[in-house]
């Protein structure tokens, strides 16, 4: 058998001087689907999640501390950050700065190698990698369930990608201060999985309902939202087992049902959620087709119109080109690193 470990992204011996730091970090997709909280303010799911960290389209993001500043800067891809997006990286800059009993500004440069806000969980590989570089930066030395913990603050899905491969994260228990300690992802034990996701792209560009909007919208006004949430709960048993015995076709199979039952709550909403377009559904006749003609194949969706699909990875590049008739775009991942620190050398 073999156990994916996490990464060490705060080792003593690899960590840059204070003052300024840069971390690369990788999205997560989530195969028990996190849709839902019970605390907007610590961002506290309504249940657990597990997920699969890629190896593609990666975040690295730099924090150096500007002392004379009077005002954080950041910037996105080059392009200075304003509106909600800057308000959320200052807002998680200031829980770092309130943990390190410091009040120097910093200056932000993220750069994404994925579509952001194309549910293709930017949000999870950029504030990942912020928690780390920004920990850095400020001198504070967090290990991983802390910077699990932390992450999640930013992002809920970020509190996976400080893992490689395979992470769950816990819903928690309660409310406030002890609801926040106990809700955190970790690594989890697999067997001998031989996993790709194969990432159809049918549109890169951002969502018309934010995340956010569309989560706080299903959780307040759709009646299939609580039966799912108790059916995801069930689908988490039977997925840590499928995995832990290395069964592919179960993982996929769960996974796929979780996934639609997310999204069918999202359709019984009040006005109704749709991220899924035309050729969403046409890349989801592809799976099946593929499953009818002996691949085991799987669809995941999040928040957007496009679709993961899992697969060996022995039959991933059979999977991409049956997608690409389908699909503008595909990307073949397999299991990714947990966050970590870039030193100055680039290692």
């Amino acid at each position: 058998m073999r156990l994916d470990h996490p990464a060490a992204p705060n080792s003593p011996h690899e960590r840059p001087a204070a003052g300024h730091a840069t971390a690369v970090a990788h999205p997560n997709i989530a195969l028990i689907k996190y849709w839902g909280k019970r605390d907007d303010h610590l961002i506290l799911p309504a249940s657990d999640s597990l997920s699969m960290t890629l190896d593609v389209f990666s975040t690295t993001t730099t924090v150096r501390l500007a002392p004379e500043a009077a005002a954080d800067q950041v910037t996105l891809n080059d392009t200075p950050a304003a509106d909600e997006p800057y308000r959320r990286v200052t807002a998680f800059l200031d829980l770092v700065r309130e943990r390190a009993r410091r009040a120097e500004r910093a200056v932000v440069d993220t750069r994404n190698t994925v579509p952001t806000g194309a549910g293709l969980a930017s949000s999870a590989s950029g504030f990942a990698a912020l928690a780390v570089a920004a920990t850095a930066a400020y001198g504070l030395r967090l290990d991983a369930t802390e910077l699990s913990r932390l992450a999640r603050r930013g992002s809920g899905s970020a509190s996976r990608s400080i893992f490689g491969g395979f992470a769950l994260w816990h819903a928690g228990r309660g409310t406030g201060a002890d609801a926040d300690l106990s809700s955190y992802a970790e690594p989890l034990p697999v067997g001998d999985l031989d996993a790709a996701l194969v990432i159809a792209i049918v549109d890169a560009g951002p969502k018309a309902v934010s995340s956010r909007v569309g989560m706080r919208r299903t959780v307040e006004t759709s009646p299939l939202y609580r039966p799912w949430v108790e059916s995801s709960r069930a689908d988490l048993t039977e997925m840590r087992a499928a995995l832990l015995r290395g069964d592919l076709e179960a993982v996929g199979e769960i996974a796929e049902r979780n996934a639609l039952g997310m999204h069918a709550t999202m359709l019984a909403a009040r006005p109704a959620v749709r991220y899924m377009a035309p050729a969403t559904l046409a890349v989801l006749d592809s799976v099946l087709r593929l499953r009818q003609d002996g691949v085991a194949a799987y669809a995941t969706m999040d928040a957007g119109p496009n679709v993961k699909v899992l697969c060996a990875g022995a039959d991933a590049d059979r999977v991409a080109r049956t997608l690409r008739s389908v699909a503008s775009r595909t990307y073949i991942a397999r299991r990714g690193p947990g966050a970590c620190l870039r030193t100055e050398d680039g290692r």
